[in-house]
């Protein structure tokens, strides 16, 4: 086992499904031992470890609700004790409702304002009081900010309130060596996008992009290992699309 001096530790939120969980094999990969946060996923969390782990890597798994501050606070807690800090986070856990607004159901939305913003909020807050030096925090937008897409009031506009926190975040921690970004993946096959969409919504997610295909979790886990490794840390305050050239 490598020494707490040695080795370098990733949080990472929504760890055990989809981009997070992609993020989390990625991240083992480049030499990170692993803490897998996940709401409910029993199961799969374990199997997320279980990938790591078989590897010849360390991953542990902890329940935490990103909305609630302290379970936040005992998943950073469980990252220290068993692994010695934590130098990079990657805030992947997300809610995705949709509905037209004059339809959206308000109750529906205050619990997806809750994960995906006032949850941003909490974790960021974890991570910039216990990041060590040289470290990186990465959060989540999407790519449909910006696009006049019917139905996604709602979720672009709690990715929004993202993209506003990591450009502020990045430059209350000067002087910390701790670069801070958002990645905003475009549609990306995962249990999350595909949720309730037709063959041919999904055929025309498939189509919009000059590449022509649904992005995958490695896709995106391939930015975020970029993010937060020696080579990417000049980067920073900055939303780094990763959509194929969707426009």
């Amino acid at each position: 086992m490598t020494s707490h001096t040695q080795r370098k530790v990733a949080i990472v939120t929504g760890g055990s499904r989809g981009i997070g969980r992609g993020c989390v094999e990625r991240l083992a990969e480049d030499g990170f031992a692993v803490v897998v946060g996940y709401a409910t996923n029993v199961a799969e969390a374990g199997e997320a470890v279980a990938a790591v782990t078989a590897r010849g890597s360390e991953a542990l798994a902890v329940s935490a609700d990103v909305g609630d501050e302290t379970a936040v606070a005992g998943l950073f807690d469980a990252a220290e004790k068993t692994f010695g800090g934590v130098d990079v986070v990657v805030h992947a856990a997300a809610r995705m409702t949709l509905a037209p607004l004059a339809d959206f159901d308000l109750d529906e939305l205050d619990e997806m304002l809750r994960i995906n913003v006032r949850g941003t909020y909490v974790v960021c807050q974890q991570a910039a009081r216990r990041l060590r030096p040289g470290g990186s925090l990465v959060n989540f937008s999407s790519s449909v900010l910006g696009r006049a897409l019917p139905n996604y009031t709602g979720y672009a506009g709690s990715k929004g309130a993202v993209e506003a926190l990591t450009f502020i975040l990045a430059h209350e921690l000067r002087g910390r060596d701790i670069n801070v970004n958002a990645v905003a993946p475009g549609p990306t096959g995962t249990e999350m996008f595909l949720e309730g969409k037709t063959d041919e919504q999904i055929e025309f997610f498939a189509k919009a992009a000059p590449l022509e295909r649904l992005g995958t979790p490695s896709d995106i886990a391939q930015a975020v290992a970029f993010l937060t490794s020696a080579a990417g840390h000049w980067v920073n305050g900055q939303t780094i699309k990763v959509n194929g050239g969707l426009h």
